[in-house]
């Protein structure tokens, strides 16, 4: 059984709360000799199940690289990334593959909608990928997208639907595996003020659950306020975290 396939598991926390990510000494460089770029600097971080954690900072502190290592899309260079107990660095790249697919959504900035699908074939697309027939894919992509308030919209395609409606259409993708956990990189930045606080609280009132955790990234400050936990970041160091009844400095 690989480590993808094997049950999760996890403890509980300080806060009480099932631990859904657990970092540990976790390092990222890009480059070498003058060119190296240390961009995690042996960062220790616990989220948790039943929140919204989010990862602020500026441009460059290495919040979308340690996102990209909790997702297994980059290897760390040391440390250990362990999501529900199963350690993303240790797996083979096999294994995160079938990781991410079975356990992971992703919500990106700008949609990655397929321009020549229909709003629910578009969020069908992680079953299809794991094997479900067409019909009864689309069936439940429709039902995920209806939760999410775009069950009207299920035979649109992009260019029909807004910004919103199209990243309302992603977070159904996203969900439509019932993943453990979803991460999110920068689910607001490509939508006006209005629209992207309908969007986190879509996020807050529809995804967030006991036994899932949503993570973000994102430098808008307008929506730090719909943060249970709050990691803030410079120079690839994770420096203060945030609590929704406090502050912590590291």
């Amino acid at each position: 059984m690989t480590a993808a396939e094997s049950t999760l598991e996890a403890g509980e926390g300080a806060s009480g709360l099932r631990t859904a990510v657990r970092i540990r000494g976790l390092s990222k460089h890009f480059g070498s000799g003058d060119q190296r770029v240390q961009a995690l600097a042996g960062i220790d971080l616990d989220l948790y199940a039943g929140q919204m954690s989010l990862i602020v900072g500026p441009s460059g502190c290495g919040k979308t690289t340690l996102l990209s290592v909790i997702a297994g899309i980059l290897n760390a260079d040391e440390g250990e990334a362990s999501i529900f107990g199963q350690d993303v660095v240790k797996m083979s790249d096999r294994a995160k593959t079938r990781f991410r697919a079975d356990r992971i959504g992703f919500v990106f900035q700008q949609y990655n909608l397929l321009p020549a699908l229909t709003a629910a074939e578009n969020a069908s697309i992680p079953l299809v990928i794991a094997g479900w027939r067409k019909a009864p894919a689309v069936q439940k992509a429709a039902e995920v997208l209806a939760a999410v308030g775009m069950g009207k919209k299920l035979w649109s395609l992009p260019s029909q639907l807004s910004g919103g409606q199209m990243q309302r259409v992603a977070i159904a993708r996203a969900l439509v595996h019932d993943p453990h956990l979803l991460v999110c990189d920068e689910p607001t930045a490509a939508l006006d003020h209005d629209t992207g606080i309908t969007v986190m609280e879509l996020l807050r009132e529809k995804v967030v659950r006991p036994d899932r955790a949503v993570v973000v990234v994102t430098h808008d400050n307008r929506v730090f306020h719909f943060g249970d936990r709050i990691a803030h970041m410079d120079d690839g160091r994770v420096v203060e975290i945030e609590e929704r009844n406090g502050r912590s400095a590291l």
